[in-house]
């Protein structure tokens, strides 16, 4: 029975590093960051890392990070006036084809085309609400 609370509390010590490096993704996304960064906030190797984190989370760290950096990106198209190559940039990518290309993939449209989606969803909606709800754009 011991040694079943010693696998227990090892599990849960994994799982709670694991999210820690998911924490660490989820504030420095911006960031230039690759696995040996990501692993070192789990304290773990990172080739074990990369194997754990896709059996807890059921995706690489990559493609974690790839989908929070997207994610920022269709904040700040929706609610900023910003160009799309400044919002490449400020969501941590290194390149405008790479953005493009991936944000395409995941959301099915350019971001220029997801911009102008939304700000037409957008204009139907009465401004006060939009106002009361911090939904208008922000310079």
């Amino acid at each position: 029975m011991a040694e079943r609370d010693q696998t227990k509390s090892y599990g849960s010590e994994v799982h709670e590093r694991l999210c820690r490096a998911r924490t660490y993704i989820d504030e420095c996304y911006d960031l230039p960051l690759d696995l040996n960064e990501i692993s070192k906030q789990a304290c773990l190797s990172r080739y074990h890392f990369l194997r754990l984190f896709r059996q807890a989370f059921a995706t690489t760290p990559h493609q974690y990070l790839i989908h929070r950096r997207i994610e920022r990106a269709k904040e700040l198209l929706r609610s900023r006036r910003i160009s799309v190559t400044d919002v490449c940039f400020e969501v941590g990518f290194q390149s405008l084809g790479s953005f493009s290309s991936l944000f395409r993939r995941c959301v099915g449209d350019a971001p220029v085309n997801y911009r102008e989606r939304e700000m037409q969803s957008l204009s139907k909606v009465p401004p006060c609400f939009l106002y009361m709800n911090g939904l208008g754009l922000h310079d």
